[in-house]
């Protein structure tokens, strides 16, 4: 018996180890797993129509993996107001969508240069 609970102790503190070392390696670096897992979750697309009024930029995109979408043409709203300033249609960009409260919102945009 104490043999299985030398081993299981074992397996977990292996399982364990890298998860908590990917985040103390993450944070030291001034980041975060999420920002990791939300950079790996980012999608691409080109920009087809800019709506400041409304806060909304219309996207051409590939897949959205992270909300499990097909490649379509759709609008979302923006986090920031401010992220429809550095856009203009035709732009090639990558960005990750988020649901916040109920609405696709780009939450991250960036060029895809």
């Amino acid at each position: 018996m104490k043999t299985t609970s030398k081993l299981y102790a074992a397996l977990m503190f292996a399982i364990t180890y890298p998860l908590v070392s990917v985040a103390a390696e993450d944070n030291a670096k001034g980041g975060t797993s999420t920002e990791m897992i939300a950079s790996s979750s980012m999608s691409s697309g080109e920009v087809k129509k800019i709506d400041k009024d409304a806060g909304k930029v219309s996207i051409k995109h590939g897949p959205l993996k992270n909300l499990e979408m097909p490649a379509m043409t759709m609008v979302f709203r923006v986090k920031d107001a401010a992220m429809l300033d550095q856009f203009k249609p035709g732009d090639q960009i990558n960005f990750l969508a988020e649901k916040v409260n109920g609405a696709l919102t780009v939450t991250k945009i960036e060029s895809a240069k």
